[in-house]
């Protein structure tokens, strides 16, 4: 049933009132009131396409109807399209509707005095209509069951979703909600005369709300100003926010403290951090250099994108179908979230066939990859936070004076850090080809994880980097840093960890390493190279110059010999090709004068 306030409106004169379900089905118990005014859409039609539809046995889900010249006029349905008629439409039944609409506006829209219905135009290059689209408009109640509790917040909502899928008709409601059962001071920015109808008089199914219409979309933002200026709205309704201006009324609306209830382009809050325009509605993006102990701390690079302001919509709530939306409640945190890498907590709201709202939460995916290929059962575990991303770390203000016997402040934090754990999951072991657990789990000591992670993603290596040396097979570290560091070496011994000392931190020695920690590393068998280690970026012109260098290694160097010269190539490139060679245990040198310096490979 309809709610009594609203009363009013289905005593207005030529209303067609249908009871019809959001679904194409019918559901037999959950039902909306819906009201469309068909009937005066169909007297603009030329006769000839009026009966085809009169006589359509779907005619009360007609979406749209499409006439364009020299085109059979066509109809569309929620799932299908048809031909109405096999005569093309012609100028003269342009005429026909044209005559019996309202003036096109700016945005080559139009509409029927007290109806929803859009009429959109297609001009030629002089200016001529061509083409009309002539869209059904629907006003209905109750769609807005699923987040009233968040329309009564009080707090600015933000409506996103696909073209179709009911934006408008969902913020008509809500302004009619807002309106007449929350007895709020409502004013409706309407640019094109979508939410409250063509003509001077809204619509009734905005209810008490007022409409403030646009001369020209260009102004829009203009009027969002003055509404707020000049008629003490409390709630400010916007369809369709798409400029930057727009998008700075908006913000400055919601710091007057006025409730904003608004849709955007775009299908996921997402796209709105991705379009430049539009990204201060949820706050704003910006690049922030960061520290290096803040780097560190947060485990990420020193440039990183963070949010510039609160956002101007607190709640996002995406219409991914007309009965599933999916309701962000604290927009600043899900864009904080996406910001830093992370899926956010999703809240699904669904609504079924008996009008029951059904709210439940989908946790996002744990992005876990297998660790040994064709072993489906068997998955790295979640990468942990440690002891820096815990953020206990703090910056000691004053050290204890080291001597006579006593630890200064450093060292006991220092002792403290090597027995800290993480917050990882238990060890993941299956047996190796030789009966070996695997996989092996390595505490990197000054090496460059980027570099381990990238040796094991492209060689498959059944190796887990680990941050906690309690639970280490194996401890991975430059020699020059086993040397200095005795406190290293004593914890190893303790707990019985050997430690692998590489020469230095390049893909060529890691690869080595790894290999001989898993008892690949037979001097025997060749190695197959992968050139894809040594590339940064993996462009055509890297690989290109590696698979120069490999070739001359394997075809020329070893087999015969003799010394190799390369072509010139840049110091980026000539680094790669010297981890290559290094890989192949030669030496390399660069000799000659930019541009043309290059490469020179000699035998063992």
């Amino acid at each position: 049933m309809l709610d009594p306030k609203a009363s009013n409106f289905l005593t207005q004169p030529n209303l067609s009132v249908q009871s019809l379900s959001l679904m194409p089905e019918n559901f037999p118990s959950h039902r909306m009131q819906i009201t469309d005014d068909l009937n005066k859409l169909l007297e603009i039609l030329p006769q000839k396409i009026r009966t085809k539809i009169e006589q359509h046995p779907q005619q009360d889900r007609l979406v749209e109807v499409v006439m364009d010249l020299g085109r059979l006029p066509e109809a569309r349905f929620p799932n299908e399209a048809v031909y109405l008629g096999d005569i093309p439409v012609s100028k003269e039944d342009l005429l026909y509707s044209i005559d019996r609409v309202g003036a096109f506006s700016g945005d080559n829209r139009a509409g029927i005095e007290r109806t929803l219905h859009r009429i959109s135009a297609i001009r030629n290059r002089t200016g001529e209509i061509i083409g009309l689209t002539c869209r059904v408009g629907r006003a209905v109640f109750g769609t807005i069951k699923t987040i009233r509790d968040l329309v009564e917040t009080g707090k600015s909502i933000l409506l996103l979703g696909r073209p179709g899928v009911g934006k408008t008709t969902a913020l008509r409601e809500i302004a009619r909600v807002l309106a007449d059962e929350l007895n709020k001071r409502v004013v409706i920015i309407d640019t094109s005369n979508e939410i409250a109808g063509d003509g001077d008089i809204p619509h009734p199914a905005i209810g008490r709300a007022r409409r403030m219409q646009v001369a020209r979309p260009e102004l829009q933002h203009q009027v969002m100003i003055e509404a707020v200026e000049n008629h003490m709205p409390e709630v400010i309704v916007i369809d369709e926010i798409g400029t930057e201006l727009e998008a700075l009324a908006a913000r400055t609306i919601a710091e007057r403290g006025v409730q904003l209830v608004g849709t955007a382009h775009g299908n996921r809050l997402e796209n709105l951090i991705k379009n430049p325009t539009l990204s201060d509605l949820v706050g704003g993006i910006q690049a922030v250099t960061l520290g290096d102990d803040e780097a560190r701390r947060r485990g990420s690079q020193k440039t990183v994108l963070e949010r510039k302001a609160p956002p101007t919509f607190e709640i996002g709530v995406e219409m991914l179908e007309r009965q599933r939306w999916v309701v962000h409640e604290d927009v600043a945190n899900t864009i904080d979230e996406l910001l830093r890498g992370r899926e956010p907590i999703l809240q699904i709201r669904t609504i079924d066939e008996n009008g029951e709202v059904t709210i439940t939460q989908e946790m996002p995916e744990s992005n876990v990859t297998p660790l040994v290929k064709n072993t489906a059962s068997v998955t790295a575990p979640p990468r942990p936070g440690g002891w820096r991303a815990s953020g206990r770390m703090v910056p000691v203000s004053s050290f204890a004076a080291p001597g006579n016997g006593a630890k200064s402040e450093f060292d006991r934090m220092l002792d403290e850090s090597w027995y800290q754990k993480e917050k990882s999951s238990e060890k993941v072991r299956i047996p190796g080809p030789n009966g070996e657990d695997w996989p092996v789990y390595v505490y990197p000591y000054g090496v460059g994880r980027s570099q381990i992670e990238q040796a094991i993603d492209i060689l498959n290596l059944p190796v887990v980097i680990t941050k906690d040396m309690e639970s280490a097979d194996v401890v991975l570290a430059l020699r020059s840093h086993v040397k200095s560091h005795s406190k290293l070496r004593q914890i190893a011994r303790a707990r019985q960890i050997p430690i692998h000392g590489i020469k230095s931190n390049t893909i060529p020695q890691i690869t080595r390493a790894l290999r001989r920690i898993l008892g690949m590393d037979d001097p025997n068998i060749p190695e197959a190279t992968d050139l894809r280690l040594f590339t940064r970026s993996g462009s055509d012109d890297e690989i290109e110059a590696l698979e120069e260098a490999r070739l001359a290694v394997e075809q020329i160097v070893i087999p015969t010999g003799q010394p190799v010269e390369l072509l010139p190539r840049s110091p980026k490139i000539r680094k790669m090709q010297h981890e290559l060679v290094e890989h192949y245990r030669l030496q390399s040198d660069s000799f000659g004068e930019e541009p043309n310096r290059r490469l020179r490979i000699y035998p063992a």
